[in-house]
C-alpha cells in the first residue's frame, strides 16, 4: 500500500496548503510591523480591559491589546471564510464530552501560560523568529507528546 495514503488518507495536499498560509501570514505581520503574531497572549492582552491586577495591568499587555483583537478577529474571519466556502456546509461534530472538552482547554490555557506561550505560537512564531527558549519548548512538547502516545498506546484498550 502505498505509504502517503496510509498517513494521510484525506489527501496532504490541504496540509500543506494550511501550513504555507500559516507560514506566510505570520511572516507578513512580522515584515510589515516587527510583530510576532502569538496567539496565547491574546488572552491576557483581552482580560486587560476588565482584571485590573497588576499582571494584566503591565505595559506589554496594555499596548498590545487593540491590534491582537483586530489580528484574532482575521483569524476567526478567516475560520469563517474556509466554512462558507470550502467545506460544503458540513459541521464538523465530536464525540467527546463537553466537559472533557472544558478540562483540556483549561489545562491548554494553564500550560500556555506557564510555558510563556502556547505549542503552536513557540513553533511556529517563536521558533522561526530563532529564539532560543522556542526550540526548548517544541522540543519538550513532542517528546512529551510522543512519550504519551506511545504508553497510551501500550496500556488503554
Amino acid at each position: 500500500m502505498n505509504l502517503s495514503i496510509l498517513l494521510f488518507p484525506l489527501g496532504w495536499q490541504h496540509y500543506l496548503l494550511g501550513g504555507l498560509s500559516i507560514g506566510m501570514g505570520v511572516a507578513l505581520l512580522f515584515v510589515t510591523t516587527g510583530r510576532i503574531g502569538g496567539i496565547s497572549t491574546v488572552f491576557s492582552s483581552t482580560w486587560s480591559f476588565v482584571v485590573r491586577k497588576p499582571f494584566f495591568q503591565q505595559a506589554r499587555l496594555l499596548d498590545s491589546r487593540g491590534w491582537r483583537l483586530i489580528y484574532t478577529a482575521g483569524l476567526i474571519a478567516g475560520g469563517l471564510v474556509w466554512w462558507l466556502f470550502f467545506s460544503g456546509g458540513e459541521t464538523m461534530r465530536t464525540s467527546v464530552p463537553v466537559w472533557q472538552l472544558l478540562v483540556g482547554g483549561l489545562f491548554v490555557g494553564y500550560g500556555a501560560r506557564l510555558g510563556n506561550g502556547c505549542t503552536s505560537g513557540h513553533g511556529i512564531c517563536g521558533m522561526s523568529s530563532l529564539k532560543l527558549p522556542s526550540l526548548w519548548a517544541v522540543l519538550t512538547f513532542m517528546s512529551t507528546a510522543f512519550l504519551t502516545a506511545n504508553l497510551a498506546a501500550r496500556w488503554l484498550p
